[in-house]
């Protein structure tokens, strides 16, 4: 991957619908190069997909929690439960494992504390192999969805 498939990948993060003419344009090449380029990024994985990004306030998630979870080792399936188990949770917009400590992260959107509440009554205490949750409140976003440094 030389600058310019660099240059071209942060173009498409600050702006995913972009023509190929457009972005041709954007990292000064042509649109063939360009265009071939885009397909061998999109092959080698460096692109993954392209898709929206929603602001959850405008469709009603208006609180943002952050889990960290800590598991009980009992055996070596508890990983994987877990991690199904919480893949399978739409309101865990991500989830990360983590070394140390607690062992996993989770982003959590829901309407309001009291959904929240049942989130985490409901679903998130009774995963598997959870011994502890701590949850913190996100107050505000500093920096979201920044492109990957070039």
């Amino acid at each position: 991957m030389d600058a310019l498939d660099r240059k071209i990948l942060t173009e498409l993060q600050l702006d995913g619908r972009l023509t190929v003419t457009e972005l041709a344009a954007r990292v000064q090449l042509s649109v063939s190069p360009c265009h071939r380029r885009l397909r061998d990024l999109e092959r080698q994985g460096a692109i993954r997909g392209y898709r929206a990004v929603v602001d959850p306030v405008a469709v009603g998630l208006d609180f943002e929690a952050l889990v960290f979870a800590t598991l009980r080792w009992e055996d070596p399936g508890t990983v994987a439960a877990f991690e199904e188990a919480v893949a399978a949770i739409p309101h865990v917009l991500q989830a990360q494992r983590l070394f140390g400590e607690p062992d996993y992260l989770l982003r959590v959107a829901t309407t309001d504390l009291a959904a929240y509440q049942q989130l985490y009554d409901q679903q998130l205490a009774r995963l598997p192999g959870v011994q502890r949750l701590t949850s913190t409140l996100v107050m505000k976003h500093v920096v979201a969805d920044r492109p990957l440094p070039e």
